[in-house]
């Protein structure tokens, strides 16, 4: 095995002993009693179901991800690549098409193997905690909406991207780049109101003292609200939330139904601050450009390393292609993509901590907000005591109880 194939091999493997490792630190912290600040709010029992809802999943995910690199480890060393390879090019001639057989056959399979944990995990330990809504036709349409949905995305994407890549000048980068700049663009801005709508359905929110409320609030910041949306996520979940997507004319806020059934109007309004404030702080853009750089980053060294024979060799590859030289990038840019995420998630924190200030400064309500992060915990049965190394490896939002901590010391 070449230099590159050992760099692919030790990122793999370090990467699950990390997780692993993170994983049974954060076992190991779940504390006994219920935390001094949840003690209001939760009691001994329901904390004992959230410490077990954490292991049961923990488990699960330990036999999830052995299962899946022993899945890519054996497919890796047996030929499995160079044996797909040799099917596609006996049996299709044109470069593009035997990307796309190829890729896809790679993309469905792992969706059949990864189905299994898929099921068990909506209707076994979501059903067991009393989360999930899903019934098995939702499930179904669901798989069947994202598959379609995909191959009418992916492939003309995929297509345009093999035939530009083998083609390739030193400025192939640069145009795919702007290709996916635009696409993506393009994405976000009819998410709203075509991609979203196929998988939920979303109505005005109803008249009444919470649009008032939220309303009042947008206006008193110079938000410009046209309209806010309740998706019925109780259609697959009791869980709940809330967000903020699209730009433009398109931009919207939706609210869980399965929020608005668990809190009051204060509670409420003060997490809708929350997602006004992302878009007033500019983090939407902030991350969106750095996403746009990472972008950027990616494709000028999948410019340089596609061509590579020692790439191809390390897969036991002996004819190159673009295609193949793809996912094998994908396995090589594995590191680089790991530590960009880390530092992704520092910066999506650091966010988190900035918009509950520009609520808790401009609601002058910081109880309310802190309200609804403990009942969002409960609902959830979310780890109260994640470890720390845990926490920096996998949350994109601080533990609930730094976010309290730091809510209080807001000056109303």
């Amino acid at each position: 095995m070449n230099i590159i194939g050992i760099v692919i091999l030790s990122t793999i493997i370090v990467s699950y002993l990390l997780d692993l490792f993170a994983d049974i630190l954060n076992l190991k912290n779940l504390g006994k009693e219920v935390p001094l600040e949840f003690r209001d709010t939760i009691d001994g029992a329901k904390y004992l179901k959230s410490q077990n809802y954490t292991k049961e999943n923990t488990y699960f995910g330990f036999a999830e991800s052995i299962f899946g690199l022993s899945i890519t480890l054996l497919f890796w060393f047996l030929g499995g690549f160079a044996w797909l390879d040799s099917i596609v090019r006996a049996n299709i001639q044109n470069e593009v098409i035997r990307g796309i057989v190829f890729i896809s056959t790679l993309l469905i399979a792992n969706s059949i193997l990864s189905m299994p944990f898929g099921i068990y995990s909506t209707f076994v330990i979501e059903e067991k905690y009393g989360f999930n809504k899903t019934t098995v036709k939702t499930y179904i349409l669901d798989i069947l909406k994202s598959t379609s949905l995909s191959a009418l995305i992916g492939i003309p994407v995929l297509s345009l991207i093999l035939f530009v890549l083998a083609d390739s000048s030193k400025w192939t980068f640069l145009y795919l780049w702007g290709f996916v700049l635009v696409l993506s663009l393009i994405l976000q801005y009819i998410a709203p109101t075509i991609i979203l709508p196929i998988f939920n359905k979303f109505k005005p929110l109803d008249e009444g003292e919470l649009k008032v409320s939220i309303f009042s609030f947008a206006k008193k910041v110079n938000f410009p609200l046209k309209n806010i949306f309740v998706m019925d996520g109780s259609k697959r979940s009791s869980k709940s939330n809330a967000f903020f997507t699209g730009f433009g004319r398109n931009k919207r806020i939706a609210i869980f139904d399965t929020l608005i059934e668990k809190h009051t109007v204060p509670a409420l309004t003060a997490v809708l601050a929350h997602e006004i404030g992302h878009y007033k702080l500019k983090h939407i853009l902030t991350g969106s450009v750095i996403q746009y750089l990472r972008i950027g980053v990616m494709l000028y060294l999948l410019q340089f390393f596609i061509n590579s024979d020692m790439l191809f060799s390390s897969f036991y590859i002996s004819t190159k292609s673009v295609y193949t030289g793809l996912i094998f990038f994908g396995l090589l840019y594995a590191p680089i993509d790991l530590i960009l995420s880390l530092f992704m998630n520092i910066l999506s924190r650091k966010h988190e901590y900035d918009a509950d200030k520009f609520s808790v400064s401009n609601t002058k309500d910081s109880q309310s907000m802190i309200d609804a992060l403990k009942k969002l915990s409960e609902h959830n049965l979310s780890n109260l005591t994640p470890h720390p190394f845990y926490a920096f490896l996998h949350y994109s939002h601080p533990p609930v109880t730094d976010r309290i901590e730091a809510i209080r010391l807001i000056q109303n």
